[in-house]
């Protein structure tokens, strides 16, 4: 699967602006569907989850949560992971399930 990284601002405001959502304990998930084939990849955490080094282990346990699953994903879309303070603390056991759920609400399923 290819998965880039979502960047820049005005493209993070363009899938929390014209895409969909579904929210979890952990995290919501945001997506909007891409004329690439391929995936894009944003995550954002806030200074409310913590300091800097807190907010960078939840970014990287989120980053990989998402490549475990992203076969189940089809390609086409841009997505942004909002992460909640319940991250803090997590294991990637817990973030998968939760991710896939949240995928298949938002029917991201592969085809």
């Amino acid at each position: 699967m290819v998965t880039t990284s979502l960047k820049g601002n005005f493209r993070f405001k363009a899938v929390y602006d014209g895409g969909h959502s579904a929210a979890g304990k952990y995290f919501v998930l945001f997506v909007l569907k891409n004329s690439f084939n391929l995936n894009r990849l944003g995550i954002t955490v806030t200074k409310k989850i913590g300091c800097a080094v807190v907010r960078n282990r939840v970014r990287r346990v989120i980053k990989e949560g998402f490549r475990l699953c992203e076969h189940n994903f089809a390609q086409g879309f841009d997505i942004v992971i909002l992460a909640r303070p319940a991250m803090v603390g997590t294991v990637l056991n817990d973030i998968t399930p939760e991710l896939t759920r949240l995928a298949t609400k938002l029917q991201l399923g592969s085809v």
